[in-house]
């Protein structure tokens, strides 16, 4: 009896210590993953390259990049909220998501189809079949949490979603402030939870989505809440766009969501700390895309939509104070992910882990294979054009050029005019602002839009919004080094006809081997396209 007791003893110190080992080599993981959040942080200014960096501090973020890596060349698959998403979670070009394809893409409209959304494996779910404590809050993307235990409480839906729509509708500075410390409590709670939730020999990954610098802004909440004075962003606005007072406003109020997305974090890290939880937690931080509601942001190809954070912290197993060149896309982040928990990576995974790359001691270009990333949209707003039809686009960017195919350049790139006649100067901004429905509906409403549809014939204003939102050619090249505003078409330079076709073939070769369904313009018809809407 004594000696089965020894035996049963020394299987349970095995099994306690494989345990341990196990939580070692699988650390907790932090995604923190924003709507709309483009590349604006403090560790991104450059004091050769001016910049709407220059002007914010966000030392929670910056943390992350300077004690782990920076990426400097991250950009995603498509520049629009649900699209890239259904690309992150399933590791696939967005084109072969099926529902997920679009903005609006319903499985419904999918009777009778095959519909690989629904199908596909989610880099989330395989975590958590792995044995992780899985959850989500706010806005993530597709797979299934862990279940949740009785004793902990969801937060819910609360006000502190959006700081500056919370924050800035306070009646008084002592209202302002409670409101101000319920936001970082609610973040603390977050962190609480998942702690609460797992079992003691769990790790956790867990996603926050927080959608800070998703529209609508409450009006000059930059400067009323975070003193960011939009006169201090003159001459750094991109180029394409009016570097008037109005826009520089509109600009403020989303580097202040910028802002609040650095507090929240860093009231998660400083909870993670409290516990002893910090340095064995892979914090990752990215966002689905650019600036929304501003030309060349959000739904296009340009930089300004597609280029976006990625930074990864964690002092176990990665070099910390580098930052890598190598062109990453957000649909690498899956594999890496599930390459990081000891996850074999399923075969219909397009994306590729860079975990190597988080390991490397190295800096600069790691691997000269990775040296550009192919992006693409089709439809953004359901009835931007009659016949809900997409503005199809691929492209490729690599290091020194932006080359971009406009399938359909005799659509309106932004969505129609529609009834833009009727809008004058004399309407009131803001309300105009807040609505996409007007006119040029694949833009998002904002102030800058309202602004540049007010003045899209005054002089000196009429070349931008024609430059932005009118039509535009078959095929647009752009010399970065030159022109990193992506200012002059070179697509029919004689001197880059041999570059031009370069990209042009890498980009077919994407669309060939992937079996891209717009080579038949199959989203150009059911059940992409719901024709029997408006």
């Amino acid at each position: 009896m004594k000696q089965k007791l020894i035996a049963i003893a020394a299987v349970l110190i095995v099994f306690v210590t494989d345990g341990v080992h196990a939580a070692e080599q699988r650390p907790n993981i932090l995604f923190f993953f924003a709507d709309d959040w483009g590349r604006y942080a403090s560790i991104y200014a450059d004091t050769n390259n001016p910049s709407l960096n220059d002007v914010i501090s966000t030392p929670n973020i910056d943390r992350i990049g300077r004690e782990g890596v920076v990426f400097d060349n991250a950009f995603v698959p498509v520049a629009s909220c649900n699209p890239c998403r259904a690309s992150l979670a399933t590791g696939r070009y967005f084109w072969n998501c099926g529902s997920g394809a679009f903005l609006n893409g319903k499985a419904s409209n999918w009777k009778g189809y095959y519909n690989p959304m629904q199908s596909l494996p989610k880099f989330g779910d395989l975590i958590r079949e792995s044995g992780y404590y899985v959850q989500k809050s706010r806005k993530t993307f597709a797979f299934t949490p862990s279940p949740h235990p009785k004793n902990v409480r969801s937060l819910g839906k609360v006000g502190y979603e959006q700081y500056g729509l919370y924050v800035g509708a306070a009646k008084s500075q002592a209202e302002r402030k409670s409101r101000h410390d319920e936001i970082v409590e609610n973040c603390r709670q977050e962190i609480r939870q998942v702690l609460a939730g797992r079992s003691e020999e769990q790790s956790f990954f867990f996603v926050f989505g927080s959608i800070n610098v998703h529209r609508p802004y409450t009006p000059d909440s930059g400067m009323d809440l975070w003193g960011i004075e939009p006169d201090s962003l003159v001459g750094l606005l991109p180029k394409f766009l009016p570097d008037a007072h109005d826009v520089r406003r509109d600009f403020s109020d989303y580097l202040g969501e910028v802002l609040a997305l650095d507090l929240m974090l860093g009231a998660m890290l400083d909870e993670l700390k409290s516990f002893g939880e910090l340095d064995n937690t892979v914090v990752i931080l990215s966002g689905d895309h650019g600036i929304p509601g501003v030309p060349r942001g959000k739904t296009n190809c340009y930089d300004l939509a597609t280029r976006v954070p990625l930074m990864v912290r964690w002092p176990k197993g990665i070099p910390s104070g580098r930052r890598v060149e190598d062109f990453v896309s957000v649909m690498d982040i899956g594999p890496t992910l599930l390459d990081l928990s000891e996850v074999k990576v399923p075969a219909t995974m397009d994306g590729r882990s860079f975990l190597h790359k988080l390991s490397s001691k190295k800096s600069g270009w790691i691997d000269p294979k990775w040296d550009s990333v192919i992006i693409g949209r089709e439809l953004h707003f359901h009835n931007s054009r009659p016949g809900n039809m997409p503005y199809p686009i691929r492209a490729v960017r690599t290091k020194n050029y932006l080359y971009i195919r406009n399938f359909k350049h005799e659509r309106w790139p932004m969505g129609d005019p529609y009834n833009a006649a009727e809008l004058t100067e004399s309407d009131d901004l803001y309300k105009m602002g807040l609505s996409t429905t007007p006119a040029y509906r694949d833009l998002d409403g904002s102030l800058t839009k309202a602004w540049m549809m007010s003045r899209r014939e005054k002089p000196g204003d009429k070349d931008l919004f024609h430059l932005t939102m009118h039509h535009r050619s078959g095929e647009e090249l752009y010399d970065l080094k030159k022109d990193p505003n992506q200012l002059v078409n070179l697509a029919t330079a004689p001197e880059l006809r041999s570059v031009l076709t370069t990209l042009r073939g890498r980009v077919e070769q994407v669309m060939d081997t992937t079996g891209d369904p717009r080579l038949k313009d199959a989203f150009d018809r059911l059940p992409w396209v719901d024709s029997t809407k408006p």
